[in-house]
């Protein structure tokens, strides 16, 4: 074999040795990187217990899901708290905040409620109030449902503990936090404004007139006579024994109240009806058109616009602090 051949030959033998040590680590598995899975961490609820305003003790697994409400003022804490998602019925009065008009009502009038459609909606929370009877309590909880019944406030602070209790219930306590310190600080404002009026006003508060001659008002003890009281008024009617009691009109106009605020304006109650009674042109409310519509609900319910109502009354009562 000539020299030239065999160096071809070499050539050849190396250019091929090449090739196949190039093909076999392309072929050569590299190591692929595993993704690792995330293992969310398994919250386990707490149980909670709470007393009632019946003094029943009541107890959750956790943070409820499904919420029944059988009374406004519930509906509007449930939806202030953050819980409007998990509220899942309501009575049919409950018309705030305008979502809730859209869930499915479970009665209410008279203080009837419809039972098979509160258990069809399977709360793992029934919330009562004190305008529900012990024994309307105990016949839902005889039908196997959680039922809990929300004390009615008689201060602002107790009102907030009632939106703190429905927080923890519902799982929304952080957001509730900053809730109530709004709330606290708008009372604050309007404090410190009926703090600096010159005067208090006597305000007579009217809710029904039904009979004009002994209509009802709101008397000493009721949300009706501390806001007024709160917002630099005094309340005509604080006089009465009962909270809720008739005011004969003669006795009315010797009182003279200085602004007449109607809580039955909703009804058809007018400034312009009011001072066609008979003898209401002699009190000073009349004679200065200091008749006010009021939206009866922002002092009737115990619920955060219990604050709205605050300063509605302040601005009704001292609109001089607000020029």
């Amino acid at each position: 074999m000539s020299r030239q051949r065999v160096f071809t030959l070499i050539t050849i033998i190396a250019a091929l040795s090449l090739l196949i040590s190039a093909c076999t680590a392309q072929a050569k598995p590299t190591a692929t990187a595993v993704p690792t899975a995330t293992v969310e961490p398994t919250i386990t609820p707490v149980p909670m217990t709470f007393t009632d305003g019946l003094g029943r003790n009541v107890n959750l697994s956790g943070p409820v899901q499904r919420v029944v409400s059988l009374a406004p003022s519930n509906t509007e804490i449930l939806f202030a708290v953050g819980a409007g998602a998990q509220t899942v019925g309501r009575d049919e009065f409950s018309d705030y905040p305008a979502e809730a008009v859209n869930l499915p009502a479970i009665g209410g009038s008279y203080g009837k409620y419809n039972l098979e459609a509160i258990v069809a909606l399977k709360p793992d929370l029934v919330l009562a109030a004190e305008i529900n009877t012990a024994a309307q309590v105990q016949a839902m909880a005889d039908l196997g449902l959680t039922v809990y019944l929300l004390p009615n406030p008689v201060t602002l602070d107790e009102m907030y503990g009632n939106l703190e209790t429905v927080a923890r219930m519902t799982g929304h306590e952080t957001e509730t936090a900053s809730l109530i310190e709004s709330l606290q600080a708008r009372v604050a404002t309007v404090v410190e404004k009926a703090n600096r009026a010159a005067d208090r006003p006597l305000v007579y508060y009217e809710l029904d007139a039904t009979d004009p001659n002994a209509p009802f008002t709101a008397g000493a003890g009721t949300f009706v006579d501390k806001l007024i009281t709160m917002a630099g008024g005094e309340n005509a009617a604080n006089i009465l024994e009962s909270a809720w009691a008739q005011i004969s009109a003669e006795k009315l106009i010797e009182l003279n109240p200085a602004i007449i605020l109607l809580g039955d304006a909703a009804y058809g109650t007018t400034p312009e009806s009011v001072a066609k009674r008979s003898g209401w042109n002699a009190i000073d409310a009349v004679k200065n058109s200091k008749i006010y519509p009021f939206d009866d609900n922002l002092a009737s319910r115990p619920g955060p616009r219990l604050v709205d109502g605050l300063e509605t009354l302040i601005k009704n009562i001292h609109p001089e602090l607000y020029k």
